[in-house]
């Protein structure tokens, strides 16, 4: 049988956690109760929701008004695009997601910055795979977990990750190349995305190069052109960067190895004392009292707030 949404109703136990970047709002959500819930959007009907589904979810009813536009099991990896223009709602069983309610001016200004037209939209079908998106969903749940200590260079890195790919994937945007010897903007983005959804380190080098559109030999010589390291250096200094924001939790420091992908702790000691000049546990009390970076602003966490 079919519910329409206005049958349900929405629950007070979801779980929300919130940080704002520039034009872009990043949630993580979830819900573990035994009944269905209803969703509806909270942002401008001229922006756009990218969901990306962190856990399998056993039930997705996706609605644009009166009309069912898909009903079933969502995968974990899975990424749904809602353009607000359209009225929608999603009923659903437990879930655990990211939700990110991108603002349609900052889409359009990120491509006219990097020479592109004006940005028409965003098109996927609904429970499109998205191994990178995920990856980069992943990247950001420390910050989500404690959003005032989130480093702001990490941030924006993360969000030009996200726009790239949203971008080229699923908006049909082109950009031009740059300068000779090195990456262009776009492939610039491109590895840095690559990279970061691949911060477990299980990944080829021209595999990376593949999707910049270029030999494994150019893209080596062309990324050390643009960013003045090789992209393992790149990756190392990108993990402990990761490692440094984490640490500023209570999280144990051999979790911390894991999760930015490092053998074990010896391994993760080992290259932060070679980067930083210190071990990961003397940098930790030396940078317990951190203020939080100033600007950065963390949502309520509340469900379904307005």
């Amino acid at each position: 049988m079919i519910h329409h949404p206005s049958q349900l109703v929405q629950p007070s136990d979801i779980r929300v956690c919130s940080l704002r970047m520039r034009g872009m709002l990043v949630r993580r959500e979830s819900y573990s109760g035994t009944d269905s819930v209803l969703c509806m959007p909270r942002i401008a009907e001229n922006d756009l929701q990218i969901t990306v589904y962190l856990r399998d979810c056993a039930l997705v009813e996706l609605w644009s008004g009166e009309r069912l536009l898909q009903k079933g099991a969502v995968p974990s990896q899975s990424l749904t695009i809602t353009d607000m223009a359209r009225k929608w709602s999603m009923r659903q069983s437990c879930f655990d997601r990211m939700v990110i309610d991108l603002a349609w001016q900052r889409m359009r200004e990120f491509a006219q910055d990097l020479g592109r037209g004006e940005f028409s939209g965003l098109q996927a079908a609904p429970a499109t795979r998205d191994a990178a998106m995920f990856g980069l969903a992943q990247a950001l749940l420390p910050a989500l977990d404690n959003p005032r200590m989130a480093a702001r260079l990490f941030l924006e890195q993360i969000e030009l990750a996200i726009l790239v790919h949203l971008g080229q994937s699923y908006g049909g945007l082109c950009f031009s190349t740059g300068r000779k010897g090195s990456l262009s903007a776009t492939q610039e983005a491109r590895a840095t995305e690559a990279l970061v959804a691949r911060v477990d380190g299980d990944f080829s080098l021209a595999e990376i190069a593949a999707e910049c559109g270029l030999s494994k030999g150019y893209f080596i010589k062309a990324f050390s052109a643009s960013f003045g390291k090789t992209p393992y250096r790149w990756l190392l200094e990108y993990r402990v960067a990761r490692a440094k924001d984490l640490l500023r939790t209570d999280m144990p420091i051999s979790q911390i190895a894991l999760d930015c992908g490092f053998a074990d702790q010896s391994h993760l000691s080992r290259i932060f004392t070679a980067l930083v000049g210190m071990p990961p546990g003397n940098w930790r009390r030396e940078h317990a009292a951190a203020r939080p970076i100033p600007g950065l602003l963390a949502e309520p966490a509340t469900p379904f707030s307005r």
